[in-house]
């Protein structure tokens, strides 16, 4: 289990702060298959998962899904043949919040657990 997947996510309200640049280094190395994607001028983080069918990705989208409901702090989750990619920001603030990168490494731990 990561760093991250360990820590708790706090409640998020819309005047708090974004994580800044430096921030973001520093938690990117604990989930290195992530990606930082900027759309409508938003950070957000995201990764695709590979399955052998459309069931497998499914099944692994309804996990995510469990897990984001249990926190209150929901992605974008988008399923395909095989595939199945997710993306984490925090609605609230618009970007990036340390919330972001623990459910992104619990992702990574869902994903692992299906292996």
């Amino acid at each position: 289990m990561s760093t991250l997947a360990k820590q708790a996510c706090s409640a998020c309200h819309r005047d708090a702060p974004r994580l800044t640049q430096r921030e973001i280094e520093q938690l990117t190395p604990e989930i290195p298959e992530w990606r930082i994607i900027e759309r409508d001028g938003i950070m957000q983080l995201q990764r695709s998962f590979t399955f052998r069918n459309f069931a497998q990705a499914l099944a692994f989208t309804n996990r995510v899904g469990e897990l984001a409901e249990a926190q209150g702090h929901h992605p974008a989750l988008t399923t395909e043949w095989g595939k199945t990619t997710v993306t984490w920001w925090t609605h609230k603030i618009k970007g990036l919040h340390h919330n972001d990168f623990i459910m992104a490494a619990r992702t990574d731990e869902v994903a692992h657990s299906n292996v």
